[in-house]
């Protein structure tokens, strides 16, 4: 059975593994990163600084912490930019 709490669980998680893993990556080229929400196994970011206006790294770096959050996530499903 889900705790009530499971889904600020999984964004609690989501967000400290983002944090720690990928933002300090993301700021070495003036880039950033900020979980937005999660719901239903779609995880809502938004990139910010350097990463925000580079289309061609946008869809570079989803795909590899879209890969990441899977094998540490199973319950993430898709991970979705927003303005």
């Amino acid at each position: 059975m889900t705790s009530p709490n499971a889904g600020g669980d999984l964004r609690q998680r989501v967000t400290k593994a983002i944090a720690e893993d990928v933002a300090p990556l993301l700021g070495m080229d003036s880039g950033g990163i900020e979980v937005v929400a999660i719901d239903n196994g779609v995880v809502q970011v938004r990139l910010n600084g350097t990463c925000g206006c580079c289309p061609g790294s946008v869809q570079t770096i989803i795909m590899g912490i879209e890969q990441e959050l899977h094998r540490r996530f199973p319950e993430v499903d898709y991970l979705e930019v927003i303005p």
